[in-house]
C-alpha cells in the first residue's frame, strides 16, 4: 500500500493534533491514504499526555508568558517540551493490518527507520524498548502511540538542540528536579543531533524523510484542502479547547 509522505510543515499545537485525527478519520472512511508527516510547533509548545492533569504537569502561567501553546494529545507518555527550532516531528498513519500486532514490534519496526535517518547521518542511534531512541547511550528520540479500531497512530520527536534549563522552567517540577545537580544529571541523559553533527534542521527532516521511506512504496502529497478544513475546525472545538486540554 502507498504512503502519502507530507514534507515538513509548521503548524500550531492545537492544528497539529487535529491535522493527526483528521487524517485517522480520513484513513478509517477511505478518503485520505496511510500517511507519513513530519512538523515542528510554531510557536513553541508544550504537550501532554492523553491521561495526564495539565495542571499538574505543566507551569501554566510560565506557558502563556513565554508564548509557548498547551495541548494535550491523543497518545499516552508525559508531558513534552517541542521547541520551535530544536526538533522535527512525525506521524505515521495508517490501517493497523499494515503494523505490527504487538506493540513492541511496531515501535521497533517504525523507531527503525528513524534510526535509519540518524545513522545516514553518521549518529550511533539505536533502539531503547519500549519507545525511546539513544544516540552514545542518551536519549534522542522519544514515541508514542494510540490504536483505535482498525487504525494506528506512531508520533515521536527527535531532538536537533535541547535547551533542558527551558523545558524545566515549562513543566510543573517538584524543587529538587530544578537543581543545578538534577539538571547536569538530565543533561548527560539527553543528547541531540547537534551534538554529534552539524547540519540544518531541514537537513534532519530530509534524512527523516529518506528513512521511513526506504522500505515502503511512497509518493510526495501534502495535506489537502479538504483535511485542513476539517482540521482547522477541529483544533478550534477541541484541541485549543480548556475542556479537552484540563480533563483529567
Amino acid at each position: 500500500m502507498t504512503f502519502r509522505v507530507i514534507p515538513f510543515r509548521y503548524f500550531t499545537a492545537a492544528m497539529n493534533m487535529a491535522i493527526d485525527e483528521t487524517i485517522l478519520d480520513g484513513i478509517r472512511d477511505g478518503t485520505s491514504p496511510p500517511t507519513i508527516r513530519f512538523y515542528g510547533w510554531d510557536p513553541s509548545a508544550v504537550s501532554i499526555g492523553r491521561f495526564q492533569g495539565l495542571e499538574y504537569e505543566v507551569n501554566q502561567e510560565a506557558c502563556r508568558a513565554a508564548g509557548v501553546d498547551v495541548v494535550r494529545r491523543i497518545t499516552g507518555g508525559g508531558a513534552v517540551y517541542h521547541d520551535r527550532d530544536g526538533e522535527v516531528t512525525y506521524s505515521i498513519l495508517g490501517p493497523s493490518s499494515l503494523f505490527p500486532e504487538r506493540i513492541l514490534d511496531s515501535y521497533e519496526l517504525v523507531c527503525g527507520d528513524v534510526i535509519a535517518a540518524l545513522r545516514s547521518l553518521g549518529i550511533p542511534a539505536e533502539f531503547a524498548p519500549i519507545n525511546d531512541i539513544l544516540a552514545g547511550g542518551r536519549k534522542i528520540s522519544g514515541n508514542a502511540q494510540t490504536r483505535h479500531p482498525g487504525l494506528f497512530l506512531q508520533h515521536g520527536t527527535v531532538l536537533y538542540q535541547v535547551d533542558v534549563e527551558k523545558m524545566f522552567g515549562l513543566l510543573t517540577v517538584s524543587p529538587e528536579k530544578i537543581s543545578d545537580k538534577y539538571i547536569r544529571s538530565v543533561k548527560k541523559r539527553v543528547t541531540s543531533v547537534l551534538e554529534f553533527r552539524q547540519i540544518s534542521l531541514a537537513g534532519l527532516a530530509e534524512a527523516m524523510r529518506a528513512g521511513f521511506s526506504r522500505n515502503r512504496d511512497v509518493q510526495p502529497g501534502e495535506v489537502t484542502p479538504q483535511e485542513l478544513e476539517r482540521a482547522r475546525q477541529l483544533a478550534a472545538e477541541k484541541y485549543a479547547s480548556q475542556s479537552w486540554n484540563a480533563m483529567r
